[in-house]
């Protein structure tokens, strides 16, 4: 009996260092290999944006670097960076706006690798409005989300281009609501990411949508990246490079072979939008995987000097409060090399 109840308290404790991230999960693949099981939690669900990860775990990139993947949808990246930080997943896939925002609220998650590096943040519209530049903005009423990256950095952007807030006419709703007021008609444009919005309301309307992209109007920031809790960073250490270093390795390759990334989401979600949007969704997500200072480098090789100028932005924008050197933010350690 005393040895049963030993066994019984050793598998215990066991049992509960696994649950504190003290090890991972192992699964075997099928070549033997022994394999990290890794969940990664995405920004909204699957979209075209995504594509690498599938294609990375289709190909084999993943399990090449000891890793059995499993992509779980999002609800938008707020709550990824929340579960996240809270180590319910092993890495997230989320703005850097809302990462930022987190650690400013004493949450202890960091970015792992910024890959769209150039914000997808537009105002969007039906070519027929004959929005050629934003004086045409004057009068019009455009859908937004209040709150959100794309409201709150919407002034700065007003500022830039000599516009002030009294010029246009903001409807406040939700993420989904905003593309039902431009089909309707309800609102002549609206804020959301050129990587998801524009594709798919152009393809249920059948009329061409045309953009103004913030970064095109001299307001760029970071966007959407790989991150991780800082209790993953310091105990799987190992594990998060190989993760770091697969990912880049799965969007080079993905970038090669768009067609091909683009049949590895087949399956993805039930809500998985068209072939035909989904490619055009990972196409412009493939323009913004760098800056002025990361050309020639492989996807996720960030620099302070980017981080900083993001950091700058959302201060201005009051999206955080008390902003803190890259390092707060960023873990350089396990940057992929290149």
């Amino acid at each position: 009996m005393r040895k049963r109840a030993l066994a019984i308290c050793v598998a215990a404790v066991l049992l509960l260092a696994t649950a504190c991230g003290g090890g991972s999960e192992k699964t075997t693949g099928a070549d033997g290999k022994q394999l990290d099981k890794v969940t990664l939690m995405l920004n909204w669900y699957p979209y075209g944006e995504h594509a690498p990860f599938y294609y990375g775990k289709a190909k084999g990139i993943y399990a090449k670097h000891g890793i059995d993947l499993t992509i779980q949808a999002g609800q938008g990246s707020q709550k990824t960076v929340q579960a996240t930080g809270a180590a319910q997943v092993d890495f997230g896939w989320a703005d850097t706006p809302a990462l930022l925002a987190a650690v400013g609220q004493g949450m202890k998650v960091k970015s792992v690798g910024v890959f769209l590096q150039t914000t997808p943040s537009s105002v969007q519209f039906f070519a027929e409005k004959n929005i050629k530049t934003p004086a045409d903005l004057k009068g019009k009423k455009i859908a937004s989300t209040a709150g959100d990256a794309l409201s709150k950095t919407f002034p700065a952007l007003l500022k830039a281009v000599g516009l002030s807030d009294s010029d246009v006419s903001l409807q406040n709703t939700d993420a989904a609501g905003k593309m039902a007021a431009v089909l309707s008609g309800q609102t002549d444009a609206l804020l959301g990411y050129a990587t998801d919005q524009g594709p798919t309301i152009q393809e249920k309307a059948g009329k061409p949508v045309s953009y103004l992209r913030y970064a095109d109007l001299g307001l760029n920031f970071y966007s959407n990246g790989l991150l991780a809790s800082e209790r993953v960073l310091s105990e799987k250490k190992e594990l998060t490079q190989r993760m770091v270093t697969a990912s880049s390795e799965a969007w080079t390759a993905a970038s090669a072979d768009q067609p091909g990334a683009v049949d590895a989401m087949t399956g993805a979600s039930e809500q998985l939008p068209s072939k035909a949007v989904l490619t055009e969704q990972f196409a412009k997500t493939l323009e913004l995987l760098h800056t002025d200072l990361t050309q020639g480098k492989a996807p996720g090789v960030n620099t302070a000097a980017d981080w900083q100028k993001t950091i700058d932005v959302f201060a201005t924008a009051g999206i955080i409060q008390k902003p803190q050197a890259p390092s707060a933010y960023w873990d350089a350690a396990f940057e992929v090399k290149g």
